[in-house]
């Protein structure tokens, strides 16, 4: 009985969250969908996502809070535990809108300024590498990989000809050059950010 279920979008905007939450709730088995793929729109308030306990949910949670005008409310932004720094640091910009309190966008300064410290203390920890070293590691391991199959008929040309009892040595390995050079033209080059391809 689906009719009165919803899509996974839907159950999201129900439940007040991102759809990727509820596609990790799917897949961890914490909400089950029905036979047609949907689910109990019930289940929406059911307590179904973790409470945020780790230190920078706690610090970047922004809940409803009074300001000073009487009668206004600042939104509510609801930042998951499993968001990334920035996704956290979007949805309290979003949240504060047009709010001009100060002891708001003192608030919202703080937990700014603790999601760069985490973000600081995760690159110096090692748990956090940039984009750009990655790619640079990832470049100068098949680079190297690369170069070494360049070489490999040279090496094991002569060696696979005097096991076959072939004289021709130069032309096995010829035959083996231009078999390896067909792969690496088949797995192409790879990409990085550095503009020249050699490593520095």
């Amino acid at each position: 009985m689906s009719a009165s279920h919803v899509t996974q979008r839907e159950f999201a905007k129900l439940a007040g969250c991102d759809e990727k939450q509820v596609r990790r709730a799917v897949a961890s088995g914490k909400l089950k969908l029905d036979a047609d793929g949907k689910l109990d729109p019930a289940l929406a308030s059911s307590g179904w996502r973790k409470p945020i306990r780790s230190s920078r949910a706690a610090v970047v949670r922004a809940d409803i809070s009074e300001v000073s005008a009487p009668n206004v409310r600042t939104p509510r932004a609801v930042v998951e535990e499993d968001d990334t720094p920035s996704e956290a640091a979007a949805k309290l910009v979003m949240a504060m809108g047009a709010s001009n309190d100060l002891n708001e966008a003192i608030r919202i300064k703080e937990n700014f300024n603790a999601l760069l410290k985490q973000l600081e203390y995760e690159q110096k920890s090692g748990s956090l590498i940039e984009l750009a070293a990655a790619e640079q590691a990832f470049f100068n391991a098949f680079r190297a990989q690369r170069d070494s199959w360049l070489n490999w008929p040279v090496k094991v040309g002569p060696i696979l000809a005097a096991d076959l009892g072939i004289d021709e040595a130069d032309r096995v390995t010829e035959l083996l050059t231009a078999h390896v050079h067909k792969q690496i033209e088949q797995l192409g080059e790879p990409e990085s950010g550095v503009s020249s391809g050699e490593t520095q």
